[in-house]
């Protein structure tokens, strides 16, 4: 690769990242099991149309697939990652947020949470994604659905999707709790939550 295209890729990998080939796995707790009979996702709180999908059901929404990097707020950065699944908006559309709805808390297994605003979970690149490369995610690495925030640090691509609440306020995450940034931009370096501004968790 000549010293154009390496300093394209340059380009591409935020302030304290660093390029890595392989893809970590990173998470909190055991691996769950999944059962299709028993599993649905569930998108509730403020919206005008409450959903409970089976993943048949989720499925049949309309799969994209989106092409995007992935930086872990660890340090490590992973480059073209083809993600197919059902884009955010879609469900939003259905569920249709009311006025006052401003967060979306993400519940995984084990009552794993992660939390972002709505603003941010409305970009066109947000998925709930159930494939990686063209094929199935491996159950280590979320499956049968995890979310797929690419603008934002690994952590808030939560695993193990279960279900997506709308509310009026913040509720910080599993992770946020413990120390780590309510908007996590990796351009921005939110890595911490000693960085954050004065009134962040109200900000989109």
């Amino acid at each position: 690769m000549g010293a154009e295209g390496r300093g394209a890729i340059a380009g591409r990998i935020p302030p304290g990242q660093r390029l890595v080939k392989t893809w970590p796995v990173l998470h909190f707790g055991t691996v769950p099991r999944f059962d299709e009979s028993t599993w649905d996702l569930r998108v509730f709180g403020l919206v005008e149309q409450p959903l409970r999908l089976s993943y048949a059901e989720l499925k049949a929404l309309g799969a994209v697939t989106v092409v995007a990097d992935m930086h872990c707020v660890t340090g490590w950065t992973t480059l073209d990652n083809a993600w197919t699944g059902v884009p955010f908006r879609v469900l939003a559309e259905r569920a249709r947020p009311k006025p006052g709805a401003r967060w979306v808390i993400a519940h995984c297994e084990h009552g794993y949470t992660s939390n972002l605003s709505l603003e941010a979970m409305m970009d066109e690149d947000v998925l709930l994604a159930w494939a990686h490369g063209g094929e199935d995610l491996t159950p280590e690495h979320g499956y049968p659905l995890r979310l797929v925030v690419p603008k934002r640090y690994g952590w808030k691509s939560a695993k193990w999707l279960r279900g997506l609440e709308l509310t009026d306020r913040n509720r910080r995450g599993f992770w946020e709790e413990r120390g780590y940034h309510v908007h996590a931009d990796p351009w921005r370096e939110e890595r911490y939550a000693y960085q954050e501004r004065p009134g962040a968790e109200d900000e989109p």
